[in-house]
């Protein structure tokens, strides 16, 4: 049923706003489940590594399903990206993966669907996918390098049609699944991504329909309206005040420093990330703008309730000072692959510090800071054909003032699955043969920090190994006299037994028989144990 043409905003009831938001976040949560059922990558299928969003005409969004954090903060720059290719025709899907056009980091590719309405040559709004793509060329396989440069950890994607009025580009496809070691997986996970992009078009035009496009767009003012009024009463909740803190990335022998004055002022928030240090050279762990924001957006957003929007509206109160070309701003040629998945920890982190001063009976500890990333690649001999694979693997959560931290979890800016052992095998050329926690690993206090996991690969045919982690060297730290949860340690086990710490970074070639183990940290405790 059509919504009648002059709706405005306020003409909404509580009533239609709810409707509105659930069947928005339906079209979300659709896209999702098609993505994940038909893609073919382990890492998509079964970790679910990917975010899908609906935005307004302007690129704003409106609704979100619950998937990755760090893509979801980032994706409406993206789909800003993208709509410099306008004008649109209906069946265009454009995509994009470069991080300073909007990507977060390049095995992150976001398709982006214009959406229309009868016969209106505007779009009524868009529908994208992210999703983590387990190669996209690079220096080493699953392109998370040990890089020193953009271009070594990719192929870079600037904002392209992949599909145009419902035809595929074939070539610009091909040009894309050929610079990945793994082309046909590629190809499936692409075919995965245009399909759910697809359905969520054709969704959005049936909601379209159903509001009418008028109400339809008064519903998208509304829901963001109503997301800046949500996050500003959250913030109102803090004191006003100004709260520092600092923590550091492993690189170098003194670390590098992401250092934060979080600013609260009434109803709004300012992250100044004045003295962070500079952008790097010695490892990916740079982050762009899109990351730091998502972060910091997540953090703020954890305050609110279970059932606050999230849409973009919940963005407006919150203010950013983000120095160029430092570890929380970098810019072209940097590597940033790491900055998406650890340095985006890091600032959760500095994040949770600062608030835990201003909330000490909300915040919980750090968790374990890192997202122990692992990618392995070779040539599978059994199956005659060559390989790549990803996945990051779970830690502690920080204790928290309610409650102990949980064990063995995702944690802040990933909220990815984990790859159940059964598939391993039956796809790669590698088995785990020890998947365990880390007893006694969370820290000590009134609530303890939840514990680590031991995850350990052996190999059967030669392969390539990169290792991309962080708290190896600072532990997450705990809150209000709580202990650091322990440090997580990586390790090459060769075939003969001798042994190597690898680092939080490390790229090995291995053999059959060899292993790799993986201990992940835990999370800090809160509060001070009692006796």
């Amino acid at each position: 049923m059509n919504g009648p043409s002059d709706l405005s905003p306020a003409d909404l009831t509580p009533a239609d706003l709810a409707v509105a938001q659930a069947v928005l976040a339906s079209v979300a949560e659709e896209m999702g489940e098609a993505l994940g059922r038909t893609a073919y990558s382990p890492n998509i299928k079964e970790r679910r590594d990917f975010s899908c969003a609906v935005f307004d005409a302007s690129g704003q969004m409106v609704s979100q399903a619950a998937h990755i954090p760090v893509h979801l903060g980032a994706m409406p720059t993206a789909v800003r990206a993208v709509m410099a290719l306008a004008p649109f025709a209906p069946g265009d899907v454009l995509a994009v993966n470069d991080p300073y056009l909007g990507g977060t980091h390049l095995p992150d590719v976001t398709t982006v669907a214009p959406v229309f309405a009868s016969a209106d040559p505007e779009p009524i709004g868009f529908v994208a996918t992210r999703a983590h793509h387990a190669d996209i060329g690079g220096i080493a396989p699953g392109s998370m390098p040990i890089a020193r440069e953009l271009l070594q950890e990719g192929l870079v994607i600037p904002p392209i049609r992949l599909v145009r009025a419902g035809a595929l580009e074939e070539s610009a496809l091909a040009l894309i699944v050929r610079n990945s070691r793994a082309p046909e997986e590629r190809r499936g996970d692409f075919r995965a991504q245009l399909a759910a992009t697809s359905l969520g078009a054709s969704r959005l035009e049936a909601v379209a329909t159903r509001f009418g496009v008028e109400g339809l767009r008064a519903r998208f003012e509304a829901l963001l309206a109503h997301g800046e009024r949500v996050i500003r009463a959250v913030i109102a909740g803090i004191p006003d005040g100004r709260y520092e803190f600092a923590d550091r990335l492993e690189v170098g022998p003194g670390g590098l420093v992401i250092r934060l004055a979080l600013e609260i002022a009434g109803e709004e928030a300012h992250f100044d990330f004045t003295g962070t240090d500079a952008e790097t050279e010695e490892a990916s762990v740079n982050a762009v703008a899109a990351v730091t924001r998502s972060a910091c957006y997540y953090v703020v957003r954890c305050l609110a309730g279970p059932d606050a929007p999230s849409n973009e509206g919940c963005y407006r109160p919150i203010r950013f000072t983000l120095p160029e070309r430092t570890v929380v701003n970098a810019g072209p040629p940097r590597a940033v692959s790491a900055g998406n998945v650890e340095t985006s920890q890091r600032i959760t982190d500095v994040a949770l510090g600062a608030l835990a001063q201003a909330l000490p009976a909300r915040i919980p500890a750090a968790s374990s800071g890192t997202m122990n990333n692992l990618t392995i690649g070779g040539y599978d001999r059994a199956r005659g054909r060559a390989y790549a694979y990803y996945e990051t693997i779970a830690g502690g959560a920080g204790g928290g003032p309610q409650r102990e931290g949980r064990s063995g979890v995702h944690t802040h800016m990933t909220n990815t699955m984990n790859t159940p052992l059964e598939a391993l095998p039956l796809a790669y050329p590698f088995t785990v043969e020890r998947y365990e926690l880390r007893p006694g690993t969370g820290g000590a206090g009134a609530h303890r920090g939840g514990d680590g996991l031991v995850r350990e690969y052996r190999f059967h045919d030669e392969a390539t190994v990169t290792i991309v982690s962080e708290r190896r060297v600072f532990a997450p730290w705990g809150v209000a006299g709580g202990e650091p949860g322990a440090l997580g340690r990586n390790t090459l086990i060769r075939a003969d037994g001798t042994t190597s710490d690898l680092g939080p970074r490390a790229e090995v070639r291995v053999g059959p028989g060899d292993r790799v183990r993986i201990e992940t940290p835990g999370g800090g405790g809160w509060g001070r144990e009692e006796g």
